[in-house]
């Protein structure tokens, strides 16, 4: 049995305010994109992990699919599989693709295994394995805050816009760009302007990283602007960094100008 867990878009992000606890409260829309890994499980007299595609530098009992199985093994009985993983979305980029490869996990040996659990079980178990991991269980659009583990429906649709989605080969250190980030509430909140025009968000819609991550990664900022160069109607980085994304109202070929980049190209759903 396989799947395709995809990855997400931050629209917007703002740091509300820092917590108690040392993490921040945050706003943020997380939006699906179908940029995809595969994920495969089979019978097997034994259990087996194999992982191919991008490569992953930790060991695999620390890779959140297997976190994913081992918590439904503490719950429920799961037979063994082999679990094939084909990692496709870059990772260190803000578009939760190890998150996704998790959720979808849960759902997979939900319905390999007939186990019946109910979706706002998937997500309470998906929480326990990361903050945004439960937004993939359902897999729509949503207004996330808290630490971004809060989820709010949204009625969103880009589906009349082409992606395209730049990884620079530099990483962001997701706690140092908190670190250089300022806490503060928005005067207008990010369901407002969802609600506006895309081609009013340029103006409107900012995330609060990108000021301390561009200073730091200045090829970061050069895509962005390249985006708006190229004729996007808006154009930002996604979470932390360090992948950038421009939404456009025509298919995109620019592939040839990113060349040392992982670059992502085609309509949104």
């Amino acid at each position: 049995m396989i799947c395709f867990p995809n990855a997400k878009i931050n629209l917007g992000l703002n740091i509300v305010s820092k917590r108690p606890d040392g993490y921040h409260n945050i706003e943020t829309v997380f939006y699906p994109i179908p940029v995809k890994d595969a994920l495969e499980i089979v019978p097997a007299s034994s259990f087996s992990f194999n992982q191919t595609g991008i490569p992953v530098d930790s060991p695999a009992e620390k890779n959140l699919v297997i976190k994913a199985l081992n918590l439904l093994k503490t719950q429920y009985t799961i037979p063994p599989v082999e679990v094939h993983l084909q990692k496709c979305i870059p990772f260190g980029a803000g578009l939760g693709g190890g998150s996704a490869d998790a959720a979808f996990m849960l759902k997979l040996l939900n319905e390999f295994c007939s186990l019946n659990i109910p979706s706002d079980h998937l997500e309470l178990m998906a929480s326990s394995l990361g903050a945004d991991c439960p937004f993939f269980i359902r897999n729509t659009p949503v207004f996330a805050s808290g630490i971004g583990n809060i989820f709010e429906p949204v009625t969103l649709s880009l589906n009349k816009y082409y992606l395209c989605l730049i990884k620079p080969d530099v990483s962001v250190s997701t706690p140092e760009a908190y670190s250089l980030v300022k806490p503060a509430k928005p005067e207008v909140s990010l369901k407002k302007i969802i609600e506006t025009p895309v081609e009013e968000w340029r103006e409107t819609m900012t995330n609060a990283f990108e000021k301390s991550v561009f200073a730091k990664r200045p090829v970061i900022e050069a895509i962005k602007n390249a985006l708006y160069e190229e004729g996007a109607v808006y154009a930002s980085m996604s979470g932390s960094g360090s992948s950038v994304y421009g939404l456009f109202e025509k298919p995109t070929s620019l592939k040839n100008q990113f060349t040392s980049c992982f670059v992502w190209e085609g309509k949104l759903e």
